[in-house]
């Protein structure tokens, strides 16, 4: 779990940091860093997609899985109901804070492929890249909401921990040609993630995560025909 204790410890890192800038960062230069940030979330997402999809044993997989995790997600309003669990926390901005952090670190294909990778294949590539990403966002966090976002922290240990774990007890499932499908989904959420980081278009990736379970499904059910 090398990948997952460094985004943890980057976590932390980042918010001391933040925490140490008394002032705050100033907004110019917290936007420049969400660029970056979403620069760079985009790339990996685009990056991600042409590795995998030349290996994919499905080509159209994808797509159906896109289309139908994504009609599902806005059908359990996924991201609606997250929004509205966030504002129950409104009048807090420790909790307004916390609750920008849990979503940033943990509801993101970065987070969720990582432990896959991690645990199958012994590439934290995906999780480090992530702590990279965290550092800054919880430099950035700490310095507006205070030392109570290395709370994220420990919410995202626990997160990744048992996809680690659970990814392990289920390795015989996650095949070679399965992980790739999975992982050319994860490019593109991560792309959509970073082109909502840019404001060019809020894609509600949250609604898209359901897509991710669409291939697992397939592929159950192709194992048995």
């Amino acid at each position: 779990m090398i990948g997952t204790i460094a985004n943890t410890a980057a976590i932390l890192t980042g918010t001391m940091i933040g925490t140490l800038l008394k002032k705050g960062i100033r907004p110019k230069y917290q936007e420049v860093l969400f660029h970056a940030m979403g620069l760079a979330a985009t790339g990996l997402g685009i990056n991600a997609v042409v590795q995998n999809m030349p290996n994919s044993q499905f080509p159209v997989l994808f797509i159906a899985s896109l289309a139908i995790g994504s009609l599902v997600g806005n059908m359990l309003e996924i991201d609606e109901r997250f929004h509205r669990l966030a504002a129950h926390f409104s009048s807090s901005r420790l909790g307004e804070g916390l609750s920008t952090a849990i979503l940033l670190f943990c509801i993101g294909t970065l987070s969720i492929v990582g432990p896959i990778q991690s645990a199958l294949y012994g590439d934290h590539t995906y999780l480090f890249t992530n702590a990279t990403l965290d550092l800054v966002t919880s430099a950035v966090l700490a310095s507006t909401y205070g030392i109570g976002i290395a709370w994220a922290a420990l919410v995202l240990f626990c997160w990744q921990g048992g996809i680690y774990i659970g990814a392990g007890i289920l390795s015989e499932f996650l095949t070679e040609p399965l992980m790739c499908e999975i992982s050319i989904l994860g490019g593109f959420l991560i792309a959509s993630s970073g082109l909502s980081i840019l404001k060019i278009k809020d894609l509600k990736t949250l609604n898209m995560l359901p897509a991710l379970l669409i291939p697992s499904l397939f592929f159950f059910l192709h194992s048995l025909f």
